[in-house]
């Protein structure tokens, strides 16, 4: 996968995990001591919170390839 492309699959994964995140405090769970403990809707945004992570860890490393591919001119 390009750069670029990545890129866009993190942004997707952040979209959907703002969704959940402006659910996460109306829900009727949230409102127990231990809600988040429990919650199926904490558990889907740690998830994400990891996948994101993920793809911007394989971005870095792509970049990272390229730069060495193509180093930076000096001049």
């Amino acid at each position: 996968m390009s750069i670029e492309e990545l890129q866009e699959e993190v942004d997707k994964l952040l979209e959907e995990m703002d969704k959940h995140q402006e659910v996460c405090d109306t829900l009727p769970k949230c409102q127990e001591d231990d809600g988040c403990a429990t919650c199926e809707t904490t558990k889907k945004i740690e998830e994400l919170e990891q996948k994101i992570e993920d793809l911007e860890n394989k971005i870095e490393q792509v970049m990272g390839e390229e730069e060495e591919k193509n180093p930076p001119n000096p001049n």
